[in-house]
């Protein structure tokens, strides 16, 4: 319970950094506020349109009576709502991280600076980068996919649908979610995707406490903009964490060493 306690706390020391350090804030808000546009002109296409697809992948239910075929109808419409919710969360991260590279490169570099020790820069072109961030992205985004069409499915088991399937859900959306937001400064360290995978599964409780509040909070569109920019920086903070080498362990003291009562010189 420790490390949930610790990932939360990565997540407020973002957002008190980018408090600290207004300029910094406000550059981060410009990917975040662009990628928004784009996503309410598809939900307004999905909002539209889900009614019509419903209908288009259940032709079996044409016949049935009212009130089923709108009830059965309504059901399948809100879990294409909530599927959608659920990949515009994941995919809003990636999309503007893809949109502001240079801006949150530039950011998660100030970061590693404010707290000390070496900056590490990848040295690669930007085109480079973006293609890197793109194909990861992607990588990432096919797991997602696959994650959410079973969890779409499981969905339909009546109370464990309602309960623990949406639970699941959050936990699988804070993990990759955090995947997407260390990447920033891991990629500058070098470290390729299938590395991040494994560091983020070796401290799986970190990782939640950081991605699963702000998973919660991204549900809100516009409180995703806003909290882009520290999540980012928090997520540097986090990273730094997952690179950093073991603590040495204490050296023991050797019982051997110690004097023998037998051995002291008597008065």
């Amino acid at each position: 319970m420790h490390d949930l306690g610790v990932g939360f706390g990565y997540l407020m020391k973002g957002q008190r950094w980018v408090g600290r350090h207004g300029r910094w804030f406000g550059f981060g808000l410009l990917p975040g506020l662009v990628t928004l546009v784009l996503y309410a002109a598809a939900f307004v296409g999905l909002f539209y349109g889900a009614d019509d697809l419903t209908a288009w992948a259940t032709p079996f239910a044409d016949d049935w009576s009212s009130p089923w075929q709108g009830v059965f109808r309504g059901f399948l419409t809100a879990l294409v709502f909530a599927f959608g919710l659920f990949l515009a969360v994941i995919t809003f991260t990636a999309v503007t991280l893809l949109v502001g590279q240079p801006f949150y490169e530039s950011l998660s570099e100030h970061v590693d600076r404010s707290e000390g020790g070496d900056v590490p820069e990848s040295g690669l072109p930007l085109w480079r980068e973006l293609w890197i961030s793109a194909r990861d992205s992607l990588r990432v985004l096919a797991r997602v996919v696959l994650y959410g069409v079973l969890l779409f499915a499981l969905g339909f088991i009546p109370v464990i649908g309602q309960t623990v399937v949406p639970v699941i859900g959050f936990c699988v959306s804070g993990f990759f979610l955090t995947e997407e937001l260390t990447a920033v400064a891991l990629q500058r360290r070098g470290v390729e995707l299938k590395e991040r995978l494994r560091l983020l599964r070796g401290r799986r409780r970190l990782v939640l406490g950081f991605g699963v509040p702000l998973t919660l909070a991204f549900i809100v569109p516009f409180v995703a903009v806003f909290l882009m920019p520290g999540a980012v920086a928090g997520a540097t903070l986090l990273a730094r964490d997952l690179v950093a080498p073991p603590e040495p362990p204490e050296p023991q003291a050797d019982p051997s060493a110690a004097p023998s009562p037998y051995n002291l010189n008597k008065d």
